[in-house]
């Protein structure tokens, strides 16, 4: 049994150890200026992607508080599990403990689990709560999932509805971005603002998510999700649809440009101009789409 054990565990530590080696490898052969693992993801990354609003730092600060409450549970029931199998063993203890039951100990492993639940509760209601309710927004932007791109209406200024589609090998700005996250345009946010986003679909059920701010809501075709975000950090950042929607569910990417109050206040000028007709265009792209499926 003891043997049995040692092989177990070893195997596990070295299990880990190439995981970790295999990811280091990774990052060093495959970064690339785009993969920086603050704007998107960088290759062989383990953690999360460096945090862009207080909710996603608050959420680091919960899963990292969870990962040492489960490593020490982990390390202290795997000490407890290999003294039982040098003390207890047949032939270490040949006579057998004919004790039923210890007061004291029911009380402790009963008490015990109850207070670290305790302990992890606190964050985690507070965390829900910061996520489910919206302050007063500075900015409204509904997003819509459609098969497979995504159309963005800033509802502040109805004149402002442009489609976001994914760019492709050959296209203009395709080498700007990483693979798969390009889109031909972005939404475009002021720092240090509250941005509410309305969420839905037309056809099937989508979701729109954002890493580094922490966000991941479900676009369902006749229901409005909402959620929101505080960009404290100015730069493009990217996302993707995060459910099955179809075959090119892995071409829906998902850009947000933060930008100064001075460069949002240009832009929404430009796109007042830029977006004013955008029917016969957003025709033609869903034309384009429901091809791809025949």
């Amino acid at each position: 049994m003891f043997k049995k054990t040692f092989l177990m565990l070893a195997t596990m530590v070295a299990t880990f150890i190439s995981t970790i080696v295999t990811a280091i490898a990774l990052e060093d052969g495959a970064r690339t200026a785009f993969e920086d693992g603050i704007h998107s993801a960088k290759p062989g990354q383990l953690g999360f992607m460096e945090a862009a609003t207080p909710i996603m730092a608050e959420t680091i600060a919960f899963h990292d508080l969870l990962l040492w409450i489960t490593g020490i549970i982990t390390l202290l029931v795997t000490g407890i599990l290999v003294y039982i199998f040098i003390k207890f063993n047949a032939k270490a203890n040949p006579v057998a403990s004919k004790t039923t039951h210890n007061t004291l100990l029911e009380i402790l492993w009963t008490a015990v689990p109850v207070l670290i639940l305790v302990l992890i509760a606190v964050p985690s209601f507070r965390l829900m709560y910061n996520q489910d309710v919206i302050p007063e927004a500075d900015i409204t932007i509904k997003a819509i999932g459609n098969q497979w791109y995504w159309t963005y209406e800033y509802l502040d200024y109805e004149e402002i509805v442009f489609d976001a589609n994914m760019l492709e090998e050959g296209d203009a700005d395709y080498d700007k971005h990483p693979r798969l996250l390009g889109s031909d345009a972005s939404v475009v946010v002021p720092v240090n603002k509250i941005v509410r986003v309305q969420v839905t679909a037309t056809d099937v059920i989508h979701a729109w998510a954002m890493p580094a701010f922490g966000v991941k809501i479900d676009a369902v075709p006749g229901k409005l999700n909402e959620t929101w975000f505080k960009a404290t950090k100015e730069g493009l950042y990217y996302g993707q649809c995060s459910e099955l929607c179809g075959i090119r569910h892995g071409f829906m990417p998902i850009m947000v440009e933060v930008v100064s109050q001075e460069r949002y206040e240009a832009w929404l000028e430009e796109a007042k101009v830029k977006y004013a007709s955008i029917d016969a265009p957003r025709l033609q792209q869903y034309a384009s789409a429901q091809s791809l499926t025949e």
